[in-house]
């Protein structure tokens, strides 16, 4: 006797990342994910489905993280979080930006645990490991109900973004606000066109982020810029680092901090093929600058001293001290560590 499956079988279950990773092993990407969408955007992005939602994290400023996607089609050649890509067979370079996991059940399972009596409302880090606000958010809109989720259980956030779509959200962030506690962090290294088009490809112009700063902060959102990283010889010219700190001034940011590049492994290995393909020369001076994951101290506190003078020059509000961080960063960590993300100072 034939048997019929029930209705809600009837939709074929998304693939685990888990299993996208040993599929990718086995396979290799473009075989690995014959279901995914091939968008206009040149990206491929597969639906997966997740066990939780809610990473913890020990020895950070904040107590979890929260990311609903996987990969990012912004493309930023610093971006510390290419190397996370590795945990699922996926590479640092071109398929961080290009292959982009999308956690399809994320806000039923975030839900869930922000139901559990055990769940104490502790301060949640939200867009660690990807940009909570690439271009697909538009259509998923993950970020937006797991915002919702977090103000309905009065879950404090602090959110890190380069995806000025976050003023679309800026009632459920001011509702978050009000219920518990959010601060948005909108990255802008610079206002430098040229660096900016070299370093972050597929980001929204910096003054349209800065816009957006305004436009929270108007709203009643607690709204920021982490100038970070800071770029050596890209973005650390005296000018350059002026001229963004005036603009981030302009507009209104509640506060801002800065912190020099690191390159960690995975990163450090794009970087320096990116530079060494387009920039020879530079790529020569990294490897004497960089001979660890951080540049020298003496380094990154002369930069720290130009940033400091240029905020009281230009009256925003400075972040906590911003030292070269000495320890090994955790899954999830933004570029800023040394901020206190809880209460935004």
């Amino acid at each position: 006797m034939k048997v019929y499956p029930l209705l809600f079988d009837l939709a074929p279950q998304k693939p685990t990342t888990r299993e996208i990773a040993n599929r990718v092993k086995e396979l290799g990407t473009q075989d690995a994910l014959p279901d995914a969408a091939h968008l206009a955007d040149g990206a491929t992005y597969q639906e997966v489905t997740c066990r939780s939602a809610l990473n913890a994290v020990k020895g950070m400023p904040f107590d979890w993280t929260l990311n609903p996607y996987r990969g990012c089609t912004h493309g930023c050649h610093y971006c510390f979080a290419r190397r996370y890509h590795t945990q699922f067979e996926l590479g640092v370079g071109d398929e961080f930006s290009s292959v982009i996991l999308i956690k399809q059940n994320f806000v039923e399972v975030l839900r869930q645990e922000l139901d559990r009596p055990a769940w104490k409302r502790d301060y949640v880090a939200f867009g660690t490991a990807t940009d909570p606000y690439q271009p697909i958010e538009g259509h998923y809109k993950l970020t937006r109900r797991s915002l919702e989720a977090l103000a309905n259980a009065r879950t404090p956030v602090g959110l890190i973004t380069k995806g000025p779509m976050a003023v679309r959200d800026k009632d459920v962030l001011a509702d978050l606000g009000r219920k518990a506690r959010c601060t948005v962090y909108f990255s802008v290294p610079t206002v430098d066109e040229d660096a900016w088009r070299i370093l972050e490809p597929g980001t929204a112009h910096p003054l349209q982020r800065l816009r957006a700063v305004r436009e929270l902060n108007d709203a009643g959102v607690h709204a920021g810029v982490l100038m970070a990283p800071i770029v050596p010889g890209f973005t650390s010219h005296p000018a350059k680092l002026e001229k963004t700190i005036q603009a981030i001034a302009d507009h209104g940011a509640a506060f801002m901090g800065a912190n020099v590049l690191y390159l960690k492994e995975g990163t450090r290995m794009h970087f320096i093929n990116f530079l060494e393909k387009n920039f020879p020369d530079l790529s020569k001076k990294y490897q004497k600058l960089y001979t660890g994951a951080y540049a020298p101290k003496p380094y990154a506190k002369e930069v720290q001293s130009i940033v400091k003078l240029l905020q009281d020059r230009y009256g925003v509000r400075r972040r906590s001290e911003m030292e070269t961080p000495d320890k090994e960063d955790l899954p999830g960590i933004s570029e800023q560590s040394s901020f206190d993300w809880k209460t935004g100072d």
